[in-house]
């Protein structure tokens, strides 16, 4: 991927730096890496050197003009929504982070046109959290979209804790459907560090490997086993929750195996996007059926998860690489291209990262 330069550079009136953009929709030869100058952040921005990118899924969507979340009307725009790095300057009237500061980004590119596929990105300082140093630019580039869903998702039974800390979820059996994907692996670490009890359902040894080092206490092969039998055995009263990747395919399973008065949280809608529901057995159990999209919760909720975050990663509970349950695949800021077509088209398990100065 060639550099294109503004036709002024060279007139040292302006830092510049490198950033992918897009000006179109489409697959990922619509990326291009530019020169452009840094961007100033305004009143209430912080702007940050970017260590790492994190890529989801959404960022593709978003490119390709799949997601109904992208940001539109923009001349150009930087995918990815994840990062981690340095506050390198804030504009006027910014309290919560400042110069010199280690944060991680969460919905960079949420309704904007400024993601984190550049060496420096100026966010809204709601969309920073101080990263502390016991934590990673890697770890805190592969929070963002997966970790905030996991707590989300961990806190919205109506009977249940607001915040996690260790204990919160003491007394609790949570199920984490698709224990090896990006999601799963935050939902099983957070469970963990609050004391649950965690199961995962995965579909291969390999995936069984990875959840159970991301810290579950036991691992479901639903290509092996009878997924809701191997449940119940572990679980006889039932789960209490339910952290849902594929509702339609799931539905069944999890009815047979929730507890009276259990809660199922549905963040995706891997295996179909209709969900049809036994409304009878349900009622008898009292079940509750929550959505978790990041992109719909409330700015003060997401500072919330986002804070709600600190003392996991102070404790070291959210660790990544495949000793930790998720593996990462590197790619240089150039290679914006490749990434994204690694993670559309599939073959990648664990988090796809950018380094931005690479």
């Amino acid at each position: 991927m060639s550099v294109e330069r503004d036709a002024g550079e060279g007139n040292g009136m302006a830092e510049t730096m490198r950033a992918v953009v897009h000006s179109e929709l489409g697959g990922p030869e619509v990326l291009r890496l530019v020169e452009r100058p840094v961007p100033e952040p305004g009143p209430g921005e912080v702007r940050v050197r970017v260590a790492v990118s994190g890529v989801n899924p959404t960022d593709w969507k978003n490119r390709s003009g799949r997601s109904v979340l992208r940001a539109e009307g923009f001349a150009e725009t930087v995918p990815n929504q994840d990062g981690a790095g340095t506050v390198d300057a804030v504009g006027e009237g910014v309290t919560r982070v400042g110069p010199g500061d280690r944060v991680w980004i969460h919905l960079a590119a949420a309704g904007r046109p400024t993601g984190t596929a550049q060496q420096f990105t100026v966010v809204p300082e709601q969309r920073v959290a101080l990263l502390p140093e016991a934590a990673s630019f890697d770890v805190g580039a592969t929070l963002g979209v997966p970790a905030m869903t996991a707590y989300r998702a961990l806190t919205l039974p109506p009977d249940g804790p607001r915040s996690l800390h260790p204990g919160a979820l003491d007394g609790t059996t949570v199920l984490v459907a698709g224990g090896a994907g990006v999601v799963g692996h935050a939902a099983i670490q957070l469970a963990r560090w609050a004391g649950a009890e965690v199961i995962a359902t995965i579909s291969s040894p390999a995936k069984a490997a990875l959840a159970t080092a991301a810290g579950a206490h036991h691992v479901v092969n639903y290509r092996e086993q009878h997924a809701a039998t191997a449940i119940r055995e572990l679980a006889p009263h039932g789960v209490n929750l339910i952290v849902e990747v594929a509702p339609s395919t799931n539905a069944e399973l999890d009815l047979a195996v929730l507890a009276p008065h259990g809660t199922v949280v549905i963040y995706s809608t891997d295996g179909g996007p209709t969900l049809s529901l036994d409304i009878g057995r349900h009622m008898a159990l009292s079940t509750t059926i929550r959505f978790a999209l990041l992109y719909t919760v409330p700015p003060a909720e997401l500072v919330d998860i986002a804070d709600g975050l600190y003392a996991a990663l102070a404790d070291g509970a959210l660790e990544v690489g495949e000793w930790a349950g998720l593996p990462l695949t590197r790619f240089a800021l150039a290679d914006t291209a490749s990434a994204h077509a690694a993670l559309e088209h599939g073959g990648v398990v664990g988090r796809v990262l950018i380094d931005a100065w690479a």
